[in-house]
């Protein structure tokens, strides 16, 4: 079985509205193109409001379900196409998560996913407005597919891309929004951390024997600049296709998840695992 996944690389408008049009658009246009399967980069709503501290901020955050998720569901039910839709979700007074919505091609909410591991870095102070979340890992079978959704932070644990493939994924999918500050901008320091980007995920695919579809966010906000090189990449770590670093783009490519049986075969990580012997994996440090 064959399936197209669609990734959406986009700048961000400061105007919520201008987002929703414009991502609408691209989402028709990836559809278009062929693909079943379509990620959105994370908080696409918005640009990265995570830069700085203001309780304005939280006046963004919507309820899920509530009315971006109404939106994509009456998309993915007329174009026939799976969608993961992440926002900001407002789950009570003082209660928020960076939540990842999965939507089937009927329009039907399958579930969500509430991101897990929150960073506290200069420019992406995430702890100031996300709760961890709580809903595990876990994976979720669509009309094409069994898929698996981490976002952003999360593509760096080894531990959470097991545990969301021991749970069936044949795809993991990451919204993500990463990028340079400043005085990371053309340095060897910077492009190291590009790199180290999308060679944890790669290992992260070979490892779980998964396919992997990766979107950023590109362009200047403030002062990050997002490098975008959203990427889709196959269980042997190969990049089979990967989007410029300064321009929007859709990327289409199609995945053959019969392959997966094969490789899993003839790299069984998952038989030669030694369970019985990962218990301190509980433990913050091994003394």
């Amino acid at each position: 079985m064959k399936v197209s996944v669609g990734l959406i690389q986009n700048r961000a408008f400061v105007e919520p509205k201008k987002n929703l049009d414009r991502t609408i658009e691209l989402v028709k246009q990836a559809a278009g193109m062929g693909a079943q399967i379509i990620c959105l980069q994370e908080l696409f709503l918005t640009p990265y409001f995570c830069q700085t501290e203001s309780l304005e901020n939280f006046a963004l955050a919507e309820p899920v379900p509530g009315p971006t998720t109404e939106v994509f569901a009456a998309l993915a039910l007329e174009l026939s196409v799976v969608l993961i839709v992440s926002v900001f979700e407002k789950r009570a007074s003082g209660v928020y998560h960076n939540t990842a919505v999965i939507i089937d091609a009927d329009g039907t909410i399958l579930g969500k996913y509430r991101k897990m591991h929150i960073p506290d870095d200069p420019g992406f102070s995430e702890k100031y407005y996300f709760t961890p979340g709580d809903l595990g890992y876990r994976s979720w079978q669509t009309r094409f597919g069994k898929i698996g959704v981490l976002v952003c932070w999360d593509q760096w644990f080894p531990e959470a891309a097991r545990l969301t493939a021991l749970s069936g994924a044949q795809i993991l999918f990451y919204p993500t929004a990463i990028g340079w500050s400043p005085e990371e901008i053309g340095t060897s320091l910077g492009e190291s951390q590009k790199h180290a980007w999308e060679t944890v995920q790669q290992g992260q695919a070979v490892a779980n024997g998964c396919y992997l579809a990766s979107v950023n966010r590109v362009g200047q906000e403030e002062d990050l600049r997002f490098w975008g090189s959203s990427f889709i990449c196959d269980p042997y770590g190969q990049l089979l296709q990967q989007g410029p670093q300064d321009e929007e783009a859709i990327l289409v490519q199609s995945c053959d998840l019969d392959a997966l049986e094969e490789f899993r075969c003839a790299w069984p990580f998952f038989r030669d695992r030694r369970i019985d012997s990962y218990g301190d994996l509980q433990k913050r440090l091994i003394d």
